[in-house]
């Protein structure tokens, strides 16, 4: 099987067209064609010498997965789509669209955004190894990394409809588990001669792996870092996420504060609750007291159900104490309005080999203050 020319990093694009005889400015060409016009042939790039297309035909491919299926909910903000990656494996991936609301901007670590913008959430991986409890691909078990062309795919399908601003790193499998595919693909969505994103519109989301914390660290990256607490304590966050091993919230507190030291961006803290598990007064507090005084935000993800568990998602009031609970403490949070729940597309819902759990109603929140 022939690669993926986005496989290969500009540099490495460039390298193997000097080997052929080739001006280096033809690699930039390429990836405009690519990643800009969407090409998915050689045959169109028309400002090419033909032998050069020939040649690439021949050398790399330039295809895409097939859709498997695409469900949109009901008002038309929020689009999932299952892509097929071949070998019995797919991948679903989630666009959302957004009218101005500088309200949202914490979901996606955006400080100040003022007009619409179209986010679209990628998978990094076909499954996942972490296996957190609360979440369905975590629950489906890990198969194999993407490769960097199998990432950016997934923000070039939408962006053939429509101008994507934002990326978040939030779909199935842990990102930093894949961490060569996935700071390939973040490379050429934010170089300006690939699909020239702004850095401060891409997010990473990690359940806690603190050495890839370290490494993401030193990239010279303006990315947004949201990692994953989920307890106030080192115990309860080892029931939820028993991948967690001997990583404590005080590593993660210090690698994210490491992160925000180095890159000046705030991190995220993300906790999702659920009913009875996480989200009492009692634990609002005992997380207080662990954020209180560091320039933090987390973020509350009121929990949404996937198929076949017995875990709940908390009620308006519960979600809104445990908010207040923090913000008495000084600790800056907000709750996420999620959106695509009904068609299993929020966070956690993610999955390709089980039915999508029955429609549910999006959890009634105020607007973060």
């Amino acid at each position: 099987m022939k690669p993926h020319l986005l496989d290969l990093n500009l540099d490495e694009l460039e390298a193997r067209l000097a080997e052929w005889g080739e001006p280096r400015y033809r690699a930039e060409q390429i990836a405009r064609w690519v990643l800009r016009e969407g090409a998915t042939t050689f045959e169109v790039m028309t400002n090419l010498p033909a032998a050069l297309r020939t040649r690439l035909s021949e050398e790399f491919a330039l295809t895409t997965p097939p859709i498997l299926a695409t469900r949109a909910a009901d008002d038309g903000s929020t689009t999932k789509v299952l892509l097929d990656l071949g070998n019995g494996e797919a991948i679903e991936a989630v666009r959302m669209d957004y009218d101005p609301d500088p309200s949202e901007g914490a979901a996606t670590n955006e400080e100040t955004p003022s007009a619409a913008r179209t986010t679209v959430c990628v998978s990094t991986q076909a499954g996942c190894a972490m296996a957190c409890i609360f979440c369905a691909t975590g629950q489906q078990g890990f198969t194999r990394n993407l490769t960097p062309a199998e990432i950016v795919a997934q923000v070039l399908h939408f962006s053939r409809e429509r101008r994507v601003t934002n990326v978040v790193f939030m779909g199935m499998g842990e990102p930093l588990a894949n961490y060569e595919g996935m700071i390939r693909a973040i490379r050429w969505l934010t170089d300006p001669r690939g699909l020239n994103m702004r850095q401060r519109g891409i997010t990473v989301s990690t359940v806690g792996l603190t050495r890839p914390i370290e490494r993401l660290t030193q990239e010279q990256l303006q990315i947004g870092l949201t990692i994953s607490l989920h307890a106030p304590d080192d115990e309860l966050r080892r029931h939820l996420i028993p991948t967690a091993g001997g990583v404590t919230i005080d590593a993660l507190l210090e690698a994210g504060a490491n992160y925000q030291r180095t890159t000046g961006r705030r991190v995220t803290y993300a906790y999702a609750l659920l009913e009875g598990v996480n989200d009492t007064p009692e634990q609002a507090r005992a997380l207080a007291a662990r954020l209180r005084g560091k320039p933090v935000h987390v973020n509350l993800i009121p929990y949404n159900p996937t198929a076949g568990d017995d875990l709940r998602r908390p009620g308006r009031d519960r979600v809104r104490a445990f908010r207040q609970e923090l913000l008495e403490a000084g600790v800056n949070a907000t709750v996420r309005i999620e959106r695509g729940v009904e068609i299993a597309a929020a966070c956690g819902q993610l999955r390709t080999d089980v039915a999508n759990t029955a429609p549910l109603a999006p959890l009634e929140v105020s607007a973060p203050s």
